[in-house]
């Protein structure tokens, strides 16, 4: 495999970043996740927290080097984080459960596989164009597909912010899973949280990345995206790659996995607490003990112990 792959998280104009993301590859595949928590206090970045690491543990497990069955890995990784972030919120008693949206994509032998819960968005662009959109489980979603709104009225209707599906409800999330599609040379696959997606349309940012420099593009959209949110807009992420088998580009900026050992896993996340993309008023002790938490959570729901 070959691909350039570029992460960002922004706080955005709120008190803390409850957005999580992160990418993992073996010599055969890779994966990538966002998630975006909702919840009081510090619990919707437990939730994003535990829905990108059980991702990203099952990766660093099951890939060796490729995973044989992607949907179900996919699916079986969102259902494993659901039931997580339930037991957090029963040894907690909390009154109210803290939920994420979260999207993962797993590509391997140059064929993307994808899930989605909430409205945490994928796109595929093709030069310059979107190929492929994840639909928002949102009700302004329905609202449009059944014509009741426009989409200028979406922007400022009072339930733009409403979803129907997330990881950690008291209801069975409902999971979208993709079809089997091939990429091209040169496209590319966009993970990114509404803050993103809410302020630039992904028409744009498709449009921006078309012949541009990739790498310096994709904080450009960012920084316009925070600005244009404002000092209320919401946190914004993004995980984005640039699949280029068989292209040659300097090794500054290009990942090869070719002389990846069969068993070898690259995983970047960061362990909760200690980005200062994602901050938080948490004290020390209340990062380490969540830290313990979220991996007692997530322990328990690894493959073959449910």
């Amino acid at each position: 495999m070959k691909f350039t792959i570029y992460q960002d998280s922004r706080q955005g104009g709120r008190q803390n970043n409850e957005d999580r993301t992160t990418y993992c590859y073996s010599r055969d595949a890779l994966l990538m996740v966002t998630a975006d928590g909702m919840g009081g206090h510090h619990h919707g970045e437990i939730a994003a927290q535990i829905a990108v690491q059980t991702f990203a543990d099952a990766f660093q497990s099951e890939a060796q080097p490729r995973i044989i069955d992607p949907f179900s890995f996919l699916q079986q990784g969102m259902s494993r984080a659901h039931l997580a972030i339930l037991d957090y919120v029963e040894r907690h008693a909390l009154s109210e459960s803290p939920r994420t949206t979260c999207v993962a994509c797993l590509v391997q032998d140059s064929i993307a596989y994808w899930a989605h819960v909430g409205d945490s968005r994928l796109y595929l662009m093709r030069n310059g164009r979107i190929m492929v959109q994840t639909k928002d489980h949102s009700r302004i979603r329905l609202l449009l597909e059944e014509g009741l709104i426009t989409p200028q009225q979406a922007l400022t209707h009072p339930d733009r912010n409403k979803i129907y599906s997330c990881l950690g409800s008291p209801s069975v999330p409902e999971i979208d899973l993709s079809r089997k599609t091939p990429l091209e040379r040169d496209d590319i696959i966009a993970l990114c949280t509404d803050g993103l997606w809410g302020t630039i349309p992904g028409e744009i940012i498709a449009g921006k990345l078309k012949e541009a420099n990739f790498l310096n593009t994709l904080p450009k959209i960012m920084t316009q995206a925070e600005k244009l949110g404002g000092p209320r807009g919401d946190n914004l992420s993004i995980v984005a790659v640039r699949w280029e088998d068989g292209y040659v580009e300097p090794e500054s900026s290009l990942i090869s996995t070719h002389t990846m050992g069969l068993s070898e896993v690259t995983t970047r996340l960061d362990e909760f607490g200690r980005n200062p993309n994602y901050k938080s008023e948490l004290s020390e002790d209340d990062i380490e003990a969540a830290i313990e938490e979220i991996r007692a959570a997530i322990d328990k729901f690894k493959p073959g112990k449910i």
